[in-house]
């Protein structure tokens, strides 16, 4: 059981940068792909409207978390193929 949990440590931060990444990128081109510019607004961006920015967020953040969720399921899921026991 150990071995999972000090297995996972490592292979859990790059696989967050990787999937961080990839999110990030996700959301650039559902944005674009939603027909607005090519950078999401920022929250004091006094230019842009509250709906537009409240959305955008909205999007980012369940972008992010269906990546973050499905990246750290599928690393434990793979730790527990090399080692036989769950990290959690």
């Amino acid at each position: 059981m150990m071995a999972g949990k000090i297995l996972y440590k490592p292979v859990g931060m790059v696989l967050g940068a990787a999937g961080g990444a990839l999110a990030g990128a996700l959301f650039k081109q559902v944005w674009k792909m939603a027909g607005h510019d090519d950078d999401a607004p920022d929250a004091t961006d006094e230019h842009r409207g509250w709906t537009e920015v409240l959305v955008a967020a909205g999007l980012q953040g369940l972008i992010f978390g269906v990546v973050k969720a499905a990246v750290d399921r599928g690393g434990a899921a793979g730790v527990r193929r090399l080692t036989g026991t769950w990290p959690g």
